[in-house]
């Protein structure tokens, strides 16, 4: 018999395979009652969270709109004051003297018949006298128009004064109503003393006067009158 040649084997070495088995793991389904549950919490709990938060009411919206505006507004600045100019002193107008009773001192010297010089320039507002019965009289800054002489009736020459020759004066203060009369006369100096004094005062007496007016009505003012007794 033929010999047969055994033929030479490879072994082959393989890792064994061990049949997995495939598990597949199905959860099973949630109970219908726990997921109600579950979603019923939920809404409460989110009902409760708005309920809780503060609701920005009416006033709030306004206070903070307030407050925007506050921040982007500016107050402007205030214009300072303007100065005042200061006021120019007022004039005090300038009275002008009283005219003289025309031709009279004229007359007077001409003639030279011995009589006192009187001028009603010398007629002077200043003296600020009370006359009887409390009436204030209006002094030369309150009067609007000073008095003014329109008739001067001449006086005589006391005869004694003129045969010793004396001279002098007589310094008068005469209350002028508002009709122009001398309403009163009194003698404040008078040089030489109780020569001159009766003969002025009467004689002023009779004069009349353009009455002092203020405010376009005629008042009542004392005025001092000079009147001088000369020979010349």
């Amino acid at each position: 018999m033929r010999r047969v040649r055994p033929v030479p084997t490879m072994s082959v070495w393989l890792p064994s395979l061990k049949p997995v088995r495939a598990e597949m793991r199905f959860r099973r389904p949630l109970p219908i009652g726990l997921l109600s549950a579950a979603l019923g919490t939920s809404a409460v709990l989110g009902l409760v969270i708005l309920m809780n938060r503060p609701l920005a009411g009416p006033e709030d919206s306004d206070a903070q709109a307030f407050s925007s505006i506050d921040v982007v507004k500016k107050d402007k600045p205030k214009p300072e004051p303007a100065k005042p100019k200061p006021e120019p002193p007022k004039r005090k107008p300038q009275r002008s003297a009283p005219a003289p009773l025309v031709g009279l001192d004229s007359g007077l010297a001409g003639l030279n018949f011995g009589l006192p010089q009187f001028d009603a320039s010398e007629l002077d507002l200043g003296q600020g006298l009370l006359g009887e019965g409390g009436d204030v009289v209006m002094t030369d800054d309150s009067v609007d128009v000073p008095p003014r002489p329109i008739m001067q009736t001449p006086m005589a020459y006391p005869p004694r004064a003129r045969a010793q020759g004396v001279t002098g004066y007589v310094l008068l203060s005469v209350l002028i109503g508002p009709t122009g009369n001398v309403e009163k006369v009194k003698v404040i100096e008078a040089q030489p003393a109780g020569v001159f004094d009766d003969v002025a005062t009467a004689g002023v007496q009779t004069w009349k006067f353009e009455p002092a007016s203020y405010r376009g009505e005629n008042v009542r003012v004392w005025a001092t009158q000079r009147v001088r007794f000369d020979l010349s």
